[in-house]
């Protein structure tokens, strides 16, 4: 089973490639998403790496946290699971108009 990492702080100049060759130093890397706005295309400054060993994994969180990219200093932690949104996607502010109180 891999392990997700959340990497944040990135460089917009960052790119899947420079990622994937950092985080390679700690063990075999089997993706790199980096983030970006929808609306824009741009960068947003963090993404996510799987790694299939857990024990590299570790070894990355423990020598890139805190650490130099670019300029930047690195977050990096195991990813958490994404909590669920709200709404159906309806773009109200709570239903049926009566002043939003409950």
């Amino acid at each position: 089973m891999s392990q997700r990492l959340y990497v944040g702080n990135l460089p917009f100049s960052a790119t899947e490639d420079s990622v994937r060759s950092l985080f390679e130093q700690y063990g075999p890397v089997n993706s790199v998403n980096l983030i970006t706005d929808r609306d824009t295309g741009r960068p947003r400054g963090f993404g996510f790496v799987d790694m299939d060993d857990a024990n590299a994994a570790q070894e990355s969180i423990t020598a890139l946290n805190g650490q130099d990219f670019d300029g930047r200093r690195l977050t990096v932690n195991e990813a958490r699971e994404r909590s669920p949104r709200g709404g159906g996607g309806d773009g109200g502010g709570g239903g049926g108009g009566g002043g939003g109180r409950w």
